[in-house]
């Protein structure tokens, strides 16, 4: 990088910046901070989830995959995400906002006291921050991978500049920020993805390599699936993402809540999962012919799309390029560290702290932020570890550890929002948890805590997540604990109609159905 290059890429930090003071002026109280009031127009709210949904893992870990295995990078990843996202459109994405319109609640996981128990809501709140806090780290450590290969500073330097850069914004200006920071980031990386793919067609003969390129490429490139990624890994990562990016992993879910009406949040669903099936082609198509234009230098190829970015863009555009690979990250680690601090303070700070209980709209603002920055402080100091034997590298934390553990802490929060499973109540959504983690460190781990090697990867993403659900399923029908109470949650929930964006404009630090629950702790 030259210094046309720095300039683009010191520009674009500013512009973040300046959107997040912009957006302070439109937050007032949690509710704007945590779900945009209910205000956030749909298609802001599409945008917004979809490029909170990957980072720059996609332009190292993926184009790894990429590199090795071809359009399997395509078929298991980015596919499944876009059905799985068309699937929740009309299942999930309506029941969701229904929680703020409805339920008047600013964390996804606010209703789960009265949908269950307390004991219920801290398990899955405390078990998901856990679980973000390794997510995120390795999405900074991704990102400072990249900005290594282009600048030579050292891997915690990046991590440093990346977060410092998103704490300011995200923490100012809520999730506002996030979603208008979002915008831009898409627009950023949709002249960069665009620049990318005409430069390497013209690198590889003209428009026409689109077709004509493929035989060129190595042996099995064009199979759907290959290698570790195969049919049944595939099978299981639809059903994963389809509880993920519709919310299982909390910061999807605000997006659908921020609209103004259920409908709106259909409207959200299906712009998000449209691009999902669309741009990832985009940005794939130089990945899967990568082989034909560089020598990646790494064992997973993780710094292929790095390398061939710096060998075939010229100055200036190779900094617009960085750029997007930085919009990603940034999107979905502020994305992330919003999320994670609703639930800290609407979930979990209430439950150890009567203070936080009646928190004013100043002092839940403050603690909004606080815990804000507190994860994204956690996280980036995690990345710096995040190639240790412990998390082995970048791309198993995300695949076998996000994928692996995000379905026990998913399925009651998602099942519990579907009137079908009323039955299940406390017992089946804590033995589900419990029993799902044990899962994944079992088909992961020895008792001695080494790595198991003899396990598939289909089986060690899949098989947490299937004894999760089999149990809270089979439970709900032997131990039904459906009452009277629950049931009302569940209709609430669940009938259409909306009460549009006032219902929710006023939430309070620590108001909302069930804070009796709150007061009465363990006793519930």
């Amino acid at each position: 990088m030259n210094s046309l290059d720095w300039a683009v890429l010191i520009g674009y930090f500013g512009v973040m910046v300046a959107i997040g003071l912009w957006s302070h002026k439109r937050v007032d109280n949690v509710s704007d901070f945590f779900t945009a009031g209910g205000k956030m127009p749909w298609w802001l709210s599409g945008i917004s989830h979809h490029m909170s949904g990957y980072s720059a893992v996609m332009f190292t870990g993926y184009a790894g995959i990429a590199y090795q295995y071809g359009v399997t990078s395509f078929v298991t990843w980015s596919l499944p995400i876009a059905i799985g996202i068309g699937i929740g459109a009309k299942l999930f994405a309506p029941r969701l906002n229904r929680l703020r319109s409805r339920l008047h609640v600013a964390s996804p996981l606010e209703y789960l006291k009265n949908r269950y128990n307390i004991q219920t809501q801290q398990a899955l709140a405390w078990s998901g921050l856990l679980l973000k806090i390794v997510d995120v780290g390795a999405k900074w450590a991704a990102i400072a991978t990249l900005l290594s290969v282009f600048t030579g500073i050292t891997l915690t330097q990046g991590i440093f500049i990346t977060g410092a850069i998103t704490a300011v914004y995200c923490t100012v200006g809520g999730l506002w920020a996030d979603a208008l920071t979002e915008l831009g980031q898409f627009v950023i990386q949709l002249f960069a993805g665009i620049a990318m793919l005409v430069i390497v067609l013209r690198e590889l003969g003209g428009f026409s390599s689109l077709w004509t390129v493929w035989d060129k490429l190595p042996e099995g490139h064009t199979d759907p699936t290959a290698g570790p990624y195969t049919v049944t890994f595939l099978l299981a990562y639809l059903f994963i993402k389809t509880f993920e990016y519709n919310g299982g992993m909390w910061n999807q879910a605000q997006r659908y809540m921020a609209t103004d009406s259920a409908r709106s949040a259909t409207r959200s669903a299906r712009l998000s999962a449209i691009l999902w099936l669309i741009w990832p082609v985009v940005l794939f198509f130089p990945m899967w012919v990568a082989p034909l234009l560089v020598d990646a230098k790494k064992p997973d190829a993780s710094d292929s799309y790095a390398l061939m970015t710096e060998q075939l863009l010229p100055h200036g555009l190779l900094g617009l390029v960085v750029v997007g690979f930085f919009s990603h990250t940034m999107a979905m680690c502020s994305s992330d560290a919003n999320a994670i601090a609703a639930v800290f303070t609407r979930d979990i700070a209430p439950v150890f702290s009567k203070a936080a209980r009646t928190w004013s709209n100043r002092s839940g603002l403050l603690a909004a932020r606080l815990s804000t920055l507190a994860f994204l402080v956690l996280s980036m100091a995690l990345a710096t570890q995040i190639n240790s034997p412990t998390f082995k590298d970048i791309i198993s934390v995300v695949i076998k550890w996000v994928a692996g553990l995000m379905g026990p802490i998913a399925i009651p929060f998602m099942l519990g929002l579907l009137r079908r499973f009323r039955k299940s109540g406390p017992t089946a959504a804590l033995t589900s948890w419990a029993a799902g983690l044990l899962a994944f460190f079992f088909t992961n781990y020895n008792f001695d805590g080494s790595v198991k090697t003899d396990v598939a990867l289909q089986y060690q993403v899949a098989l947490p997540l299937a004894i999760s659900l089999v149990l809270y399923i089979a439970i709900g029908f032997i131990k039904p604990e459906d009452t009277p109470e629950r049931d009302a949650i569940i209709e609430q929930i669940n009938t259409d109609g909306d009460g549009g964006a006032a219902d929710g404009a006023g939430i309070p630090a620590q108001a909302g159905p069930g804070d009796a629950a709150v007061r009465e702790g363990v006793k519930d």
